[in-house]
């Protein structure tokens, strides 16, 4: 008996995963492998050489990256329709329902939330945007530069934000009334968004500034592209640019031969980092109106963050044109709020068009958002 006992359970410890995880598991190796081919490309390939960002090339990324994330709503589409890597579908093989709504995504249904979704959180990171560009301002840190720090942030982000949906998707698989907790922040951020007039303040005199130059050793000057440099390597003695001379840094002086110490554009990265998670608490939430679907919440969440670089660039040296921008995103998370409290009587109203519909709405806000800034912006040169 005691035999047998031991011969089971190494049978069941090295027994293959069941059909159905081994699927689903291959629908996320090759989108990830995806998206890591794409980053590679980008920052290997196309961004090799650090350089200035001039708004012709970034209005051509945008472009790029906001094509490719609408046109995946196509394969999300047919993934759905036709379960590929058995997307839709339970562990039996029966159809999945929707936590967020309570129902079966097929591929209509699956493409119209992942795009309502993309837009959510492109939107919203527009507003990301803002606070980066004080970001690099206030530390001064180098235009050449500034892709790199954005393109280490974003893949930061993009870990992190998996881990949030993660456990997000899991809570309101477990809690459905966590929805209720959801709604109800996105609507309070909203109002508050909407009536006080947030100071961002100057980030270099941010309080995790000073915990991080307290705890690190911090070079005084920037020494070209890196985050780390040795005190006494030739890394150590490079000049924040290549045109311009080399000037003496007091803190690497100070240090012992050797020492690793962090460069002020670390510091511009981990503050980068800590904005996207602070977006992320308002963003994620957003989305678990729309779908609870992980694969739907975590692919519109990573197109929207890829083309935050070069939207970053092509719109950074227009900031004060967007001035009713704002409103709008404000307004954009108390639709989604309010959709998400009140989805039962939404859906007895609008039927199987809710999702057009919330999509749609949320197009038309942003619009009038970005028109309503131009037309202003016009009126006050003439």
């Amino acid at each position: 008996m005691l035999g047998s006992g031991k011969s089971l359970s190494i049978s069941n410890r090295h027994s293959p995963r069941p059909p159905y995880v081994r699927r689903v598991i291959w629908a996320w190796i090759l989108f990830l492998g995806f998206v890591f081919v794409m980053l590679a490309l980008d920052l290997g390939v196309f961004h090799r050489k650090s350089h200035v960002i001039h708004i012709k090339e970034a209005l051509m990324w945008s472009a790029f990256w906001i094509t490719l994330g609408l046109l995946f709503s196509i394969v999300v589409y047919f993934g759905y329709e036709q379960h590929w890597f058995h997307l839709g579908l339970n562990p039996d093989g029966s159809a999945a329902m929707d936590p967020a709504d309570k129902l079966v995504n097929d591929g209509k249904l699956a493409a119209t939330k992942y795009l309502t979704g993309y837009v959510v959180e492109k939107s919203l990171s527009v507003d990301n945007i803002f606070v980066i560009a004080m970001v690099f301002s206030s530390l001064a840190v180098r235009p050449r530069y500034q892709h790199r720090v954005l393109f280490w942030g974003i893949l930061g982000a993009l870990i992190m934000r998996g881990v949030m949906i993660g456990i997000g998707a899991s809570l309101v698989t477990n809690f459905h009334w966590i929805l209720y907790v959801f709604g109800a922040f996105l609507v309070f951020t909203a109002i508050k968004m909407l009536v006080t007039d947030e100071d961002e303040g100057n980030p270099a005199d941010n309080k995790l500034v000073a915990w991080i130059s307290r705890r690190f050793p911090v070079t005084r000057n920037y020494h070209g592209k890196h985050f780390l440099v040795k005190a006494d390597s030739a890394a150590s003695r490079e000049a924040a640019d290549p045109d311009e001379q080399q000037q003496a840094d007091e803190a690497v002086e100070k240090a012992r031969s050797g020492k690793w110490m962090l460069t002020p554009l670390a510091i511009a990265l981990v503050l980068v980092e800590v904005t996207d998670l602070i977006f992320a608490v308002d963003s994620i939430p957003a989305i678990f109106a729309i779908t609870a679907d992980p694969f739907l919440v975590f692919t519109s969440n990573v197109f929207a963050i890829l083309g935050l670089r070069s939207l970053y660039f092509a719109l950074a040296g227009m900031i004060s044109t967007f001035r009713y921008l704002k409103p709008a995103l404000s307004l954009i998370l108390f639709v989604v709020g309010v959709k998400m409290l009140a989805l039962k009587w939404i859906k007895m109203w609008l039927g199987e068009s809710t999702n057009l519909v919330v999509l749609g709405l949320i197009f038309g806000i942003l619009a009038v958002g970005v028109i309503a800034s131009i037309c202003s912006k016009k009126k006050a040169a003439d």
